[in-house]
Parts: structure tokens; C-alpha cells; sequence
């Protein structure tokens, strides 16, 4: 599994967003958008993803404040999942989440230009059922992440 979050700018003021997503999938297991930057959605989100879909054995993060903080870590660590993070400045170590940032700006967020919080959430709730259950990824030999998922089986990777 691995966390982001992501900063999208409103009309009046901002929005965070944060994602967990499986790695050999590329399915969203959980999210959540914050008009705060406090760990408390960060962890919502976590713990929402380990109810829904169970432990992991390793947790890939950034060194995010909210990520390192001892609230967060303490959910990963009571539940024996392994911390990996990232190092300082490098947002390529996860490519997958990097990407997952791209696609929601460029096939949803710019093309919609949401200017408040509420009409963000309702977006992006359609965009990440989209993503999971519609949307084919090269990567996954052009499956759904839902399929590759449910099926526990990989893409074609080349």
C-alpha cells in the first residue's frame, strides 16, 4: 500500500487530498479530502483502507509531517505492518501515486475547474469509481485496477 496527499486550490481556500492505494493493482483503496492539513483524515483514510481490505505487509510513505507523526505511525505499527518512506525530495520513488496525481487533475480536476469543496468531493468521489471500475491502465495490460484487484493476478508488464 502506499499514501499521498495532494493540495488542489478552491475558490476560497484549499483542499488536501490523500489517497491509499495497492501497488500491484493500482486500485484506490481508500481517500479522503481535508480542508486542514492535520494527520486526523490522513489516518481516517488509513484506517478506513486496513478495516476494508486488511493489513499489508509493508506501508510505503512520504516524510510528511502528517505521515511521520506518531498517530500515523502508531496505526501501522500496532497492526505489525512494516514503515517503508520515501527519501526527502523524491516524489519519483512512487511513480504509481505520481501518476495517479496526474490522471485526477488532467482527466477530472482541470476539466471540471471545481471552485468549492463540496462539488470537489461529489467530483472525485464519480472519479475514483471511475478509475477503479472503467478506466484501463497500460500498465495492468489494459484491466481495470478493480479487475486486476479481484482477480489477484497482474497486467502485462513490458
Amino acid at each position: 500500500m502506499e499514501r499521498r496527499y495532494h493540495l488542489y486550490p478552491l475558490a476560497h481556500g484549499f483542499a488536501y487530498l490523500v489517497a491509499i492505494m495497492d501497488w500491484y493493482s493500482r486500485r484506490v483503496l481508500a481517500w479522503r479530502l481535508s480542508n486542514t492539513l492535520d494527520s486526523g483524515f490522513c489516518i481516517d483514510c488509513l484506517e478506513e483502507a486496513l478495516r476494508t481490505y486488511g493489513a499489508p505487509e509493508i506501508f510505503n510513505t512520504d516524510q510528511g509531517a502528517q505521515f511521520t507523526s506518531t498517530a500515523f505511525t502508531k496505526v501501522l505499527t500496532d497492526a505489525k505492518i512494516a514503515i517503508s518512506m520515501d527519501g526527502r525530495g523524491r516524489a519519483l520513488d512512487n511513480i504509481f501515486v505520481e501518476r495517479l496525481w496526474r490522471s485526477v487533475k488532467y482527466e477530472d480536476i482541470y476539466l471540471k475547474g471545481y471552485e468549492f469543496f463540496a462539488e470537489l468531493y461529489r467530483g472525485l468521489r464519480a472519479y475514483f469509481t471511475f478509475y477503479n471500475d472503467e478506466r484501463p491502465h497500460q500498465a495492468l495490460g489494459y484491466l481495470t485496477p478493480a479487475s486486476v484487484y479481484r482477480a489477484g493476478t497482474g497486467g502485462v508488464r513490458k
